[in-house]
Order: structure tokens, then sequence, then C-alpha cells
């Protein structure tokens, strides 16, 4: 079986890699990976422990008021989960 999976992430590379005029969505995107990447956070990994938090019924603004960094994320779902 074969497994097919093109991220946004691929599409918005290749967008800009096609065209020389500016893309601002995808520029954006590809700064923000560009700064996880520098801080060490995984996207993947994050998008996972935002889905714990909203399963554990946390609202998105209530995320945003308890935590402001990857560390509090994870400390708001390990608690959580104890």
């Amino acid at each position: 079986m074969i497994t097919r999976a093109v991220t946004i992430e691929d599409i918005d590379d290749l967008y800009l890699t096609w065209n020389s005029h500016i893309n601002g969505s995808a520029l954006y995107r590809r700064a923000l990976r560009d700064e996880m990447e520098l801080r060490d956070i995984d996207p993947d990994e994050l998008r996972d422990l935002f889905e714990r938090a909203r399963e554990q019924g946390y609202t998105k603004d209530e995320i945003v008021e308890e935590t402001n960094r990857y560390a509090d994320l994870k400390a708001l779902v390990d608690d959580a989960e104890e």
C-alpha cells in the first residue's frame, strides 16, 4: 500500500519556488516553521498537544489565557491527564 502525504508546507515551498511574486501567507507559514525550528519545537508535537488540550475540554481562548509558551501547554495537558 502506498501512503501519500503532501503537507501544506510542501505545497507552500513548491508554490514559492515556481513563482517570483510574494505570497504573504506562504511566507508567513515558512517564517513560523523557521522560528519553531529555531526554538526546537516540533510542529506535529505542538499540534498534538493543542488537540489533546481541546479534547480535555479547553477552548482555544482558555489555552491562550493559561499558557504563553510550549512548555506551559505541555504542563497544562500533562496536569490534566494526571
